[in-house]
Formats: C-alpha cells, structure tokens, sequence
C-alpha cells in the first residue's frame, strides 16, 4: 500500500510542476495517468485486503490524501483546462474502467474454461487408462482360464 501511495504522491507532484511550468495541463498527461493508475492500485489494494490486516487509520488518511489531490486536480482541470475538460475525463475513466472490468471478466472466464478442459483431459485420460486395465484384466483371465482348462 506505500508503493502505491508513493507512486500518487510522485505523480501528483510531477503534475503540480509541469502546470506551474507550463501553464498547460496536457504536459502533464502522463503523470496524470499514472496518478489515477496508482489511485486504482490502492483503492483495489484496500478493498481486496481482508479485514484483520487493515490498518483502518493509514487507509482511511491516505483515501482522503488522494481525495484532496483528486479535487486539486479536479480544479486545475476546470479553470485551466478547456470547458468540458472535467467531464470528459470522468467520462474516459468510467469507460477505461469498464474496458479493464469486462478484460479482468474474460481472463477469469478464459481461466476457468481451461480448468474445465484439463478437468475433461483428465477424465478422459483416467477413462481410457480404466478401459485399458479392464481389457487386459479380461484379455489375462481369459487366457489363465483357458489355460487351466486345457482347451
């Protein structure tokens, strides 16, 4: 969970001074990205942790850490971006967020189809080793007993 809060805290700096410098925020897209990147990782990091590992306090001020940068960044992006700018971009997170999902949803099903087929290969597998062992027990009781008879 520090990783990811260093990697936001880096970020948001770098975001912070490529504005100051420039003015623009496009200079700062890449840190932008990465910003919301390490903000996902964490959100993600906290919810899938189980409960008697969380440190409630250090989740609870570094969700709000990123709160406030959200909103800092949420207000450079309204007064110096373009009009729409905000909007745009929740709009572009919504929709990359439910392009990952249905991509973590596809790899999770693309997983559980190959379980399903090494499951099937290892039922056929035992099945026909079975078939084979029970031909060959019938294949030498056959001969053993046409042997003891003397046919």
């Amino acid at each position: 969970m520090l990783v990811e809060i260093a990697a936001a805290n880096a970020a948001f700096a770098v975001i912070k001074e490529a504005i100051q410098n420039s003015g623009e925020l496009v200079s700062a897209g890449k840190a932008i990205a990465e910003w919301f990147d390490a903000k996902s990782s964490l959100q993600k990091k906290v919810e899938e942790k189980p409960y008697d590992q969380r440190s409630d306090l250090e989740e609870f001020f570094a969700l709000e850490q990123l709160k406030q940068q959200q909103e800092e960044l949420k207000q450079m992006m309204i007064y110096q971006g373009r009009p729409g700018l905000w909007d745009d971009w929740l709009r572009f997170q919504a929709d990359a967020k439910r392009k990952r999902d249905a991509e973590a949803r596809r790899l999770i099903l693309e997983e559980q189809a190959k379980k399903e087929a090494d499951k099937q290969a290892i039922i056929t597998i035992a099945a026909t080793l079975g078939g084979i062992l029970a031909a060959s027990l019938l294949i030498w009781f056959t001969v053993h007993v046409i042997q003891n008879r003397g046919i």
